[in-house]
């Protein structure tokens, strides 16, 4: 992971210097708090996909807690505290890096201040319009929505959550005048682009074995999940 943030630092640095940046104002200090901010932004996703294929296949999450309505509340209640805890990092480790004179002004705060804003009202409305069971995973659990939501912000696009967690990356960079930051945004779209293809497009079965743990693509998940709930009622009606 280390060696992998390394070289795309050194892409971003080289890309800012062969656009006439200057250097010492536009460039990322490769210390180790950004690089423990990455690999946060980068453990998260996968933390939740991991996690809650194990629970679909295996419902330890629901019998570790008692039931499936508690297994999604606690794994609510990590996923929201890891989110808290990569926020903190990510502010962090921006404080120690260099602010560029390219990023600062009322007009990078205010755009800070808004792409902030807009972030939270994607990600709040998403919370509202789903609930915690909805938010947090819940068709992994059985917990599946009597039907699709299409009111705002799901009206406005397609992933609210994701799309406006990354503008939160982005305002805070802007806010800070930050060019790490800016770096960062793109990481956590990039990250965030490739979760969804897993979460969305792929389901794995997990087939466990002394020496392995295979993973089988079979079919879209949430398409899966809901035509799975559609056959058992039209088995109990028949």
């Amino acid at each position: 992971m280390s060696s992998k943030i390394d070289q795309a630092l050194d892409v971003f640095n080289q890309l800012c210097t062969e656009v006439d940046i200057t250097s010492k104002s536009f460039q990322i200090t490769n210390d180790v708090c950004f690089k423990v901010a990455l690999a946060s932004i980068c453990f998260n996703p996968v933390f939740w996909n991991v996690v809650a294929r194990l629970e679909y296949n295996t419902h330890f999450l629901t019998k570790l807690s008692g039931g499936p309505k508690n297994g999604c509340y606690l794994l609510a209640f990590t996923i929201f505290s890891l989110g808290i805890f990569r926020d903190y990092l990510y502010e962090r480790a921006l404080k120690e890096q260099v602010t560029s004179d390219l990023l600062t002004g009322p007009i990078f705060t205010y755009a800070g201040y808004f792409f902030f804003a807009l972030g939270n009202i994607f990600v709040l409305s998403s919370m509202w319009a789903l609930g915690v069971t909805g938010t947090y995973l819940g068709d992994y659990f059985g917990i599946l929505m009597d039907h699709r939501v299409t009111g705002f912000p799901f009206n406005v696009l397609d992933n609210p959550m994701y799309v406006g967690s990354t503008l939160c990356f982005l305002g805070t960079a802007l806010y800070f005048g930050k060019p790490a930051g800016l770096f960062a945004t793109l990481f956590v779209h990039l990250l965030y682009s490739v979760a969804l293809k897993f979460e969305e497009y792929v389901l794995f079965t997990f087939r466990f074995s002394l020496f392995s743990c295979l993973l089988t693509p079979t079919r879209p998940f949430t398409a899966e999940i809901y035509a799975k709930k559609a056959r058992e009622e039209k088995k109990k009606a028949t």
